[in-house]
């Protein structure tokens, strides 16, 4: 690790040296003021709600959202170019790549979706699950959406734990 880099994360240098004369530090989202939306009826199916929805700035590829599913709410089949990172908050959940098997994670697991691979995620039938959602776009896109997933690929083969 370079020392100036060192120095700076122990907080013997401000960061803030490294940035653009007028460049804020850090900008808040404040809860307050994030807009909660319902997940579109076309990419989910029960109810799910969306909060703190973003993108950074170009050159930054980086959007983002937590996303809260009532038990038994669900994404639709859908890709990201560049994968996805989920941070699960709350609950317990449901994921699948297609052709895979399904599997169940749990509040504190964190999932990585791969790139250009169809799946799927959301609670289970008896409990709710909030994760933040993390993917990058490329070429302005960050998420492929696709056909629904029925209540037969829901309900499908119990999850797999481990």
């Amino acid at each position: 690790m370079p020392i100036a880099l060192a120095t700076a994360l122990i907080g013997l240098i401000p960061m803030s040296q490294n940035l653009e004369e007028g460049q804020a530090m850090t900008e808040i989202l404040r809860e307050a003021e994030q807009d909660v939306v319902e997940g579109p009826e076309d990419y989910f199916t029960g109810k799910a709600t969306i909060r703190a929805n973003f993108s950074r700035e170009d050159p930054s590829r980086v959007t983002g959202a937590i996303v809260s599913f009532e038990p038994g709410a669900r994404t639709a089949w859908h890709s990201h170019p560049l994968g996805q990172t989920l941070i699960v908050t709350e609950g317990v959940g449901w994921t699948q790549v297609e052709g895979g098997e399904k599997l169940e994670f749990h509040e504190g697991d964190v999932l990585l979706c791969p790139r250009d691979k169809k799946h799927w995620h959301g609670a289970t039938p008896d409990a709710a699950m909030t994760h933040i959602a993390i993917q990058e776009a490329l070429d302005g896109t960050n998420v492929v959406w696709g056909e629904k997933v029925t209540d037969e690929e829901y309900l499908s083969a119990a999850a797999k734990t481990d």
